[in-house]
C-alpha cells in the first residue's frame, strides 16, 4: 500500500457524466451475456474437479430422511447447523464437490482473499472459538473454517459427497420430494432446501478460437498447481519460464495478478474494463483485543455493517473500512444538505459522493503506477457501485514490475484465441499458459447452477412456472413447490455485500418454517398463488427506480445483464427494494402473523 496521502482533486460532475456515457458506449455489445458460454458439453473439462485425486467409489443410498439440503457450501451448512440447533436430526446433505466449502471449496487461485472482514464474514465464530489470522481472511482459511464447521456440529455423517443431484420431484401420495444422484441415489425427503450460490456456475468468454489454443488453458476456478507449482499463498516457480496471459481484469484477476508477476517470465493482462480497487489496509487480528470482546459481539458486529450498508443510522463503526467508509460518507453529506435546509434527491447525494470516491481512486493510482501511461489505461470511469468495488494492497504496484505488461483494448476486448495465444488490438501475444478470469452466472437460478431438475405438484416443471415471469414469495418459496425452500435467494428475494448475512436470514426463515411442519404434525406447506401475487406488488411497490437508473447508466458488467436492463432487471434490480434489513423484518413478521392465511396446508393423518 502506498504511504503517500492522496489529495482529491476538483472535478466537473458534468464532464465526468460525459466522460462515463462515452466509455460505457465502447462497451456495450448486442449479445450482452451471450458473450459467455456455459463450461459445459465440449467445455466440461473446464469445470472438472481438480482436488478429487481418488474418485469415491460406494453404493447407492435409499433412504427417507426429514430434509434434504442441496448444496454443502456456506448456504447448506448454515442450514444444516440451524436444523440441528432446532432438534431436527433427519437430514442428507449433498453436494457435488469432494468436502464441504462450495466456492471456498473449488477457488483456491493464487492470493484468494474475502473483501468483508473476516468477523462478520466466517459464520458461527464466537460459538466454536476460532479467532481468524486475518481482518481479512485467505481463502484457504476460509475452506478451513467450513470444514471445522462440518466436524463441530457432526455434519460429516450426513453428506454425500462428489454426488450430483439430477432430479427433485414431489410425490403428492407420498408428501415427499424424490431425489435422484448421479450416484442412482434414491433419498424421500420431507422437505428440501437448495443453495447453490452466486459463484458457482462458471462463465466463459465466447472468443473465436478457444478450442485451438494449445498451450495450458483454464478457468481461475479450477487452478491447475499441477501446471504452475504452488499454492493459494504462492510459489508458482513452474512459471519462471512461461509467458502468462490473463483474461479478467474483476475480482479474482485483482487478486492473482500480483502473485503470477512475482513468478511468471511475462505476465500479459488483457484488460477491456479497468477495476475500481481501493486499498484493503488488511493487518492481523490482536489477540488481546480479540478476547476482550463481549458476548454477542459478532451478530452485534454484522448488524452494524447491515445497517451502515443499508444508510441506516448508528452511534459507531464496528467494522470501519473501505464498505462503511463510502456509506458514511452518503449519511454525511446527506445529513448536511437536511441541516441546510436542502431537499436534494438522495441518488444526487449518492452520485456527489460517487464522484468524489472516484476521483480519489483514479489519484490513487497516478500515486502508486511508476508509468502514466499504463496508470491512464488503469483508471476507471464508471460510478463506484457500477462493479462490485475491489481491495489490495499488491494489484497496482504489480504494475510496476518490468515482466508484467498492461493490454489495455479500450472496450473491445480480446478479439480471437489462436494456437499461439491471443489477439488484441490486432496484435497477436503469444502465450504459454492463458488464464480465464471471467468469473460466473452470478444470476442464474439455484437449480441452473447445480444442473438439476425440480418437479412440482402435478408435474410442474420449475422452467414452465417460470417461462411467462418470476413470482415467488420472499424469493424462497413457490406455489406449485410444497415444503421446498430456496437458501440464497436473491431473486425477489435479497443480497447483501455480506452474502452470508442474506444466507443466515433466508437459512433461519426455512428452518423456522420446517420446524413448524415437524412439531405441528404438517405433512405440506405451499405457499398459494395469492400469496405470490402479493410480494410481487409489494416488490413493485417497493421498487428502488433510483437504483434502477443506476445501473442502467453503468459501464455493461454483470450487476446490469453486460448493459441490458430493459430485458430484465439488473442483479440488484431483481431483489426486494426496500434493503435487506425490512426485508428480514418482512419474512419475520409474515412467519408470525401471515403463514397460516399466505399457505395451503396438510395435516399428517
Amino acid at each position: 500500500m502506498s504511504d503517500h496521502q492522496v489529495t482529491t482533486p476538483s472535478f466537473d460532475a458534468e464532464e465526468l457524466r460525459k466522460k462515463y456515457e462515452k466509455e460505457k458506449s465502447k462497451r456495450l455489445r448486442r449479445d450482452g451475456e451471450g458473450q459467455y458460454m456455459e463450461a459445459a458439453g465440449e467445455f466440461e473439462d473446464f469445470v472438472k474437479d481438480p482436488y478429487v485425486k481418488a474418485p469415491l467409489e460406494r453404493d447407492p443410498v435409499t433412504e427417507d430422511v426429514e430434509v434434504a439440503i442441496i448444496g454443502a457450501g456456506f448456504g447448506g451448512l448454515i442450514t444444516a447447523i440451524k436444523l440441528r440447533k432446532a432438534g431436527v436430526k433427519s437430514f442428507r446433505m449433498i453436494d457435488e464437490a469432494g468436502d464441504f466449502g462450495g466456492t471456498w471449496y473449488y477457488n483456491r487461485y493464487p492470493g484468494i482473499r474475502c473483501d468483508i472482514e473476516s468477523l462478520v464474514y466466517l459464520p458461527y465464530l464466537e460459538e466454536i472459538g476460532i479467532r481468524p489470522k486475518e481482518h481479512y481472511a485467505h481463502g484457504a482459511e476460509i475452506y478451513a473454517h467450513c470444514q471445522t464447521l462440518g466436524r463441530h456440529f457432526d455434519l460429516y455423517k450426513h453428506a454425500l459427497f462428489e454426488t450430483k443431484a439430477t432430479n427433485l420431484a414431489w410425490d403428492e401420495e407420498l408428501s415427499r420430494w424424490i431425489i435422484k444422484t448421479s450416484r442412482g441415489d434414491v433419498i424421500r425427503a420431507r422437505f428440501v432446501t437448495v443453495s447453490q450460490g452466486p459463484l458457482s456456475k462458471v462463465k466463459l468468454p465466447g472468443i473465436p478460437g478457444i478450442k485451438r489454443f494449445k498451450g495450458k488453458m483454464f478457468h481461475s476456478s479450477r487452478w491447475d498447481y499441477g501446471y504452475t507449482g504452488g499454492d493459494t499463498n504462492g510459489g508458482l516457480v513452474n512459471l519462471a519460464t512461461k509467458k502468462v496471459g490473463i483474461i479478467g481484469t474483476g475480482a479474482t484477476a485483482v487478486q492473482i495478478i500480483p502473485i503470477a508477476a512475482d513468478y511468471a517470465k511475462e505476465l500479459y493482462v488483457f484488460q477491456r474494463t479497468p477495476t475500481a480497487v481501493d486499498v484493503r489496509n488488511n493487518r492481523p487480528i490482536d489477540p488481546d483485543w480479540y478476547e476482550s470482546l463481549p458476548k454477542g459481539w459478532q451478530q452485534d458486529r454484522m448488524n452494524n455493517f447491515l445497517a451502515l450498508l443499508s444508510h441506516k443510522q448508528q452511534d459507531t463503526d464496528l467494522v470501519h473500512d473501505q464498505w462503511t467508509d463510502y456509506w458514511k460518507r452518503i449519511a454525511v453529506l446527506a445529513k448536511e444538505k437536511k441541516q441546510a435546509g436542502s431537499d436534494e434527491d438522495p441518488l444526487a447525494i449518492m452520485q456527489q459522493v460517487d464522484y468524489q470516491k472516484m476521483e480519489e481512486l483514479r489519484a490513487r493510482i497516478d500515486d502508486v503506477v511508476d508509468d502514466p501511461e499504463t496508470a491512464e489505461k488503469l483508471k476507471p470511469w464508471y460510478n463506484y457501485l457500477c462493479k462490485r468495488p475491489l481491495f489490495s494492497d499488491n494489484y497496482l504496484e504489480a504494475f510496476n514490475k518490468p515482466n508484467v505488461f498492461l493490454v489495455d483494448t479500450d472496450g473491445a476486448g480480446v478479439t480471437e484465441i489462436t494456437e499461439k495465444g491471443v489477439v488484441a488490438n490486432g496484435r497477436e501475444y503469444e502465450l504459454d499458459c492463458l488464464i480465464f478470469a471471467t468469473g460466473f452466472d452470478v444470476a442464474a437460478a439455484a437449480y441452473k447452477v447445480g444442473g438439476y431438475d425440480v418437479v412440482g405438484r402435478e408435474g410442474l416443471h420449475i422452467d414452465d412456472k417460470w417461462s411467462n415471469n418470476l413470482k415467488t414469495v420472499h424469493g424462497t418459496q413457490l406455489h406449485g413447490f410444497p415444503n421446498f425452500h430456496i437458501v440464497g435467494g436473491f431473486l425477489q428475494g435479497t443480497t447483501a455485500f455480506n452474502f452470508m448475512h442474506a444466507l443466515d436470514i433466508q437459512a433461519e426463515h426455512a428452518v423456522d418454517l420446517i420446524a413448524k411442519c415437524i412439531n405441528e404434525n404438517i405433512a405440506s406447506m405451499e405457499v398459494t398463488s395469492d400469496a405470490e401475487d402479493r410480494w410481487v406488488q409489494q416488490m413493485e411497490e417497493n421498487h428502488n427506480m433510483g437504483i434502477q437508473r443506476y445501473f442502467e447508466e453503468c459501464t455493461p458488467g454483470f450487476l446490469n445483464n453486460e448493459g441490458d436492463t430493459e430485458s430484465k432487471p439488473s442483479f440488484l434490480g431483481g431483489n426486494f427494494g426496500g434493503g435487506t434489513t425490512e426485508y428480514e423484518r418482512i419474512i419475520r413478521n409474515w412467519r408470525k402473523e401471515c403463514v397460516e392465511d399466505d399457505t395451503a396446508m396438510t395435516r399428517l393423518e
